[in-house]
């Protein structure tokens, strides 16, 4: 499963807590490998504004690890507050950079951060939320925006917006309980020792015109299940029922949360997990590929081959498991 990648923008007199709140809670965000391990859920990246350093209200020094100019693509931007967020020269390049790549699946603003989203126009006859202080100075610029002040966080589409002092936290863990469920939200928030909001807990307090829970919140624990369970039938009908879901809509909501079909998804699960049994222990091959799912060993080296470019001997952990693996494979 490949991370999802998070952008979080930086520049001079950078709110610290909207920034560090979120990269504490997307890092915290991992899954069950039914091993014992965890599986990194995100990938964080300080994007600059301006520079690749910065520092932030408070004097706290931050670097970047790209700029405007150079930043891969993300599936999530987070826009931070701050004062320097009001700079026109910061708001300037934010929205200019917004609106020249079009391929973001989402985008957050935390408090006055949206001064760096209102200019692009994407929040135009969308609710939005920010703090109360600059809710008037807000709905003046941008009176296209349906702003209401009063809300701790609002998801309208694929833009999230939020207040308060925990703003950046409570926007990240909605994020999070979006993409992999209430479980590994919780786990967020209970690592983190933090109180949801009712929006970022999934309450009964919701944006305008939603009226039933997020299809994805029934995804909570899949993958780790998939783990632990790789060498049973996971076809997309044993998927879809364990997601309570029918298996045409199921295939949809996962590619879009995990980014792959399910049949590739967990083939690629099982050819890892049989590759690091191989390359750990003393297995002949068949035991390998019956015990991730591969009823035929033919099958199961042909698929290794395809995805590794190499035979599955040829990982084996010592040179005598090497051999006599290569040996079965002349029977």
């Amino acid at each position: 499963m490949r991370p999802k990648r998070i952008g979080l923008l930086g520049f001079d007199q950078v709110a610290a807590l909207h920034l560090v709140g979120p990269a504490d809670a997307f890092a915290a965000a991992a899954l069950d490998d039914g091993y014992g391990g965890r599986i990194r859920c995100y990938d964080v990246h300080v994007v600059g504004v301006t520079s690749d350093r910065f520092r932030s209200e408070c004097g706290l020094g931050f670097e970047a690890g790209s700029t405007l100019s150079h930043t891969p693509a993300f599936d999530t931007v987070i826009i931070p507050g701050g004062a320097g967020i009001r700079n026109p020269a910061v708001t300037d390049k934010i929205a200019a950079w917004l609106l020249k790549r079009i391929d973001w699946r989402r985008i957050g603003a935390v408090c006055s951060g949206i001064y760096g989203l209102a200019p692009t126009g994407l929040l135009n006859g969308r609710f939005a939320t920010t703090h109360a202080r600059f809710a008037a100075d807000v709905a003046r610029r941008f009176p296209q925006v349906r702003l209401d002040h009063t809300r701790t966080l609002i998801k309208d589409d694929a833009y999230y917006t939020s207040s308060g002092l925990c703003a950046g936290l409570n926007l990240s863990l909605a994020i999070i309980r979006e993409d992999y469920g209430p479980n590994v939200a919780g786990s967020v928030e209970r690592e983190l020792s933090l109180q949801l909001t009712s929006e970022a807990a999934g309450g009964e307090e919701r944006q305008p015109d939603q009226s039933e829970n997020h299809p994805i919140d029934r995804f909570a624990d899949l993958v780790g299940w998939i783990l632990r369970n790789l060498h049973a039938d996971l076809s997309m009908e044993v998927l879809a029922r364990r997601a309570c879901m029918c298996p045409n809509h199921f295939g949809k909501v996962f590619k879009s949360i995990l980014g792959e079909a399910p049949g590739e998804f967990v083939a690629k699960l099982r050819l890892n997990e049989a590759r690091r049994r191989l390359a750990c222990r003393n297995r002949a091959i068949r035991t390998v590929a019956a015990s991730v799912g591969f009823a035929d060993p033919a099958a199961f080296q042909r698929a290794f081959k395809r995805r590794f470019g190499i035979q599955p001997a040829s990982v084996a952990h010592d040179s005598e498991s090497k051999t006599a693996l290569l040996l079965e494979e002349e029977e």
